[in-house]
């Protein structure tokens, strides 16, 4: 990956994050937030998805708030993953030629609060009719 697109990425990410509600913020600190430059392909596997016809840009690992329950045992702790490359991608996919950064800024920040709300127990439609779909 190209470090510039890398460092924008980042940059970019910063400011979301600093720009997030404080209860959000509370929530990062008790989930992780991993981002990695692309999904593995194990990763992939496990999920069935395949590289070549489709991008995964976030991923929430654990089980959402409204699925807990104090008789389950614990497991893997909870956290939130982003994938810098397939969100690039996009964000190049959808800019028309206006701003790239722009677009990119948005894509992290969909691909943020749709994992965050994985986490809170919204599914695919709720994120959809939300706007994060």
């Amino acid at each position: 990956m190209n470090t510039s697109r890398r460092e924008q990425f980042d940059q970019l990410l910063e400011a979301i994050l600093d720009a997030l509600p404080e209860h959000l913020l509370e929530l990062l600190e008790e989930v992780p937030l991993i981002v990695e430059d692309e999904p593995s392909s194990l990763l992939l596997q496990e999920m069935g998805i395949d590289r070549s016809s489709e991008d995964l840009c976030g991923l929430h690992w654990g089980v959402a708030l409204t699925d807990r329950s104090v008789y389950a045992s614990a497991g893997m702790p909870d956290r939130i993953m982003l994938f810098r490359g397939p969100i690039i991608r996009l964000a190049q996919a959808t800019h028309d030629h206006g701003d790239f950064l722009e677009s990119l800024r948005r894509q992290i920040h969909i691909t943020l609060l749709h994992e965050i709300g994985h986490h809170f127990g919204l599914d695919e439609d709720d994120l959809t009719a939300l706007g994060y779909g």
